[in-house]
């Protein structure tokens, strides 16, 4: 079991690091604002198989990436494992949140998505971003 452990987290760095991820919030939250960008939170689990098909498929994707990469901060935490604000609620995963720089949520949403739907929440997130903005709920 502790060599299974192991290979998770060894295979959850290399991935992470490819990428780009961190799985430190608050460190995340700093570098976005010094980039001035917002965050991308996505939450798994080490024996979530959506969560694997959404990180071999969707993440895998060159124009998802590209477009997480341009706007967002990327911080991919296993529930188990890593420390997530409280107010973030994730009984089941995968769970995706987008945060603004300064910790405020702007859109969330649950479940495992293929690359076409998931860009397209891409776009909605930018425009409950400008919603949020325009009716003064985010700063």
């Amino acid at each position: 079991m502790k060599y299974i452990v192991l290979t998770l987290l060894l295979i959850s760095s290399l991935w992470s690091s490819e990428l780009g991820w961190s799985n430190d919030y608050e460190k995340s939250l700093e570098v976005a604002q010094k980039q001035n960008k917002h965050l991308y939170v996505l939450i798994t689990s080490s024996t979530c198989r959506w969560c694997r098909k959404f990180e071999n498929t969707t993440l895998q994707d060159k124009e998802v990436l590209k477009m997480l990469n341009e706007k967002y901060v990327l911080v991919h935490a296993d529930r188990d494992m890593d420390d997530v604000p409280s107010w973030m609620k994730f009984k089941r995963v995968p769970k995706h949140y987008f945060v603004t720089n300064k910790g405020e949520e702007i859109f969330s949403f649950l479940g495992y998505w293929d690359s076409l739907d998931f860009k397209s929440f891409l776009s909605d997130v930018e425009r409950e971003y400008k919603k949020k903005i325009k009716e003064g709920k985010l700063k």
